[in-house]
């Protein structure tokens, strides 16, 4: 059998794909070959204009993914524009920092119903769906390094990453002989908006750049690839992962 990393024919979703790491990865799809949804709260502009400048077909579907309300009608639009979804890419997450003494209900719930309730309820629509038509399809999960690390002053954060490793591997337990693969990618430090703080503070940026073995921080088109691999027929027997694309930093 041919390995193939090749997507076209295929339709992929992509939450938080308005900037970041979630562009970088729609853009990734689309350069693959998938026509893909973009939904986020913001504008998808940016982002559809890079879609567009490969060639690629893309759709922006504004939700704001802190209820459930909005994910029935993200996978109508979606079947409305083509036809249907094979790929599912559950990129969206928010953070919120305060020592762990004074942390409020409010900010863990927050973070709770982006990070990890909303990824679930996003995947069990999509394999409904799967199920229903009797088709195989990818879900990949964009967890992070504080699903192996605790981190600090990050309490919900990393007890939402902790468990979409955890939901990841039960997915996958459940679907994989559906025809279903649930798999996640971890990033490291990666130079988004998100991490501009720390990149422009000298002693915080010394830090991070001594643990990483590449030696540098990773671009958003980094991931790119693990994202592709793991949304193509390549990664048929791939079940329940959760692969790290950080420059080394959990190897040290």
């Amino acid at each position: 059998m041919a390995i193939s990393f090749d997507l076209t024919g295929k339709t992929a979703i992509v939450t938080g794909a308005n900037t970041g790491l979630g562009q970088a990865i729609s853009v990734a799809l689309a350069q693959a070959g998938a026509k893909v949804a973009l939904v986020g709260r913001s504008s998808m502009a940016e982002t559809e204009a890079a879609i567009k400048a490969t060639g690629g077909e893309s759709l922006a579907i504004s939700a704001d993914l802190s209820t459930l309300e909005p994910i029935e009608r993200i996978f109508d639009e979606t079947t409305s524009w083509s036809g249907g979804a094979d790929i599912l890419v559950n990129n969206a997450g928010i953070i919120r920092r305060a020592d762990a003494l004074d942390f409020t209900e409010a900010d863990w719930d927050a973070v709770m119903d982006v990070n990890l309730k909303n990824v679930f309820f996003l995947s069990q629509a999509f394999g409904r769906r799967l199920v229903a038509a009797d088709k195989g399809g990818k879900i990949v999960n964009i967890a992070s390094l504080l699903s192996f690390q605790g981190g600090i002053r990050i309490p919900s954060y990393t007890a939402s990453k902790s468990g979409l490793a955890g939901l990841t591997r039960l997915l996958a337990c459940e679907w994989a002989g559906k025809g279903i693969n649930v798999n996640a990618i971890a990033p490291g430090y990666f130079s988004t908006n998100n991490t501009e703080a720390l990149r422009d503070d000298p002693d915080r940026n010394a830090a991070i750049l001594a643990r990483i073995p590449a030696g540098h921080w990773g671009k958003p088109e980094e991931l790119g690839g693990a994202a592709v691999f793991l949304a193509s027929s390549a990664s048929d027997y791939v079940h329940g992962t959760v692969l790290p694309v950080d420059g080394g930093w959990l190897a040290r």
